[in-house]
């Protein structure tokens, strides 16, 4: 897949004030602090696309990019949406945010009938987390197709990062019938853009003609 453009739509702070769903939708989700803006800038390749912080909790609303891509020279353009959702665990915010972000996040995950996957963003250089597994779980209970994205990998030893990724889908397989698809990246070596763009090509091809507009929740 070929970006040919990637810009900025709008910020919401409800899933209601979204965009029309016209398009198919991917949205990034993971812990404060999981590298989300930087793995958005280099999946779309424009740097400074998604703001980077190194205050965790930067992101506040569901922020929406519009990208034009196509698979090769002669084939059609494609339009697609990128949401950058607000991440969750270590912001330092109140209690009363906290809460209204979780339900804006609820709402647009559960709501958005245009939203064809999840890129959940788990951080490769700790062991499980609890609020990880958590988050995943809820996913599934929702029925929300999602991937896992460990991100991050450069950060730390080969070793380090094949245990703590191995120690994440063991601990899934306690709960999950089938472990989640997953991939592995590291934003500075620019490492898994190439997987995560065929990914979504490979969505966008299931769900080609598909009326988004005339879509109904289940």
């Amino acid at each position: 897949m070929q970006i040919l453009s990637a810009k900025y739509v709008i910020s919401s702070a409800e899933v209601e004030q979204c965009p029309k769903p016209a398009n198919p939708e991917y949205a990034f989700i993971g812990r404060s602090n999981v590298g989300k803006s930087s793995l958005i800038n280099l999946v779309t390749g424009t740097i400074g696309l998604a703001k980077t912080s190194g205050t965790p909790g930067k992101t506040q609303l569901i922020n929406h990019f519009k990208i034009e891509s196509r698979k090769s020279e002669k084939k059609p353009r494609e339009n697609w949406s990128l949401v950058d959702l607000p991440g969750y665990g270590f912001a330092k915010v109140s209690q009363e945010n906290r809460k209204k972000w979780e339900k804006m996040i609820e709402n647009y995950l559960r709501k958005r009938t245009n939203l064809i996957n999840v890129f959940l963003l788990v951080d490769s250089r700790h062991t499980p987390q609890k609020i990880d597994i958590d988050f995943v779980n809820q996913l599934g209970e929702w029925q929300i197709p999602f991937v896992i994205v460990f991100t991050k990998t450069d950060k730390e030893k080969p070793g380090v990062v094949k245990r703590n990724v191995e120690a994440f889908i063991k601990e899934l397989s306690e709960t999950w019938e089938t472990p989640p698809r997953y991939f592995q990246t590291s934003a500075e070596k620019k490492i898994g853009r190439d997987e995560i763009l065929n990914y979504i090509e490979e969505c966008n091809k299931e769900v080609e003609g598909i009326n988004f507009l005339d879509a109904k929740l289940p």
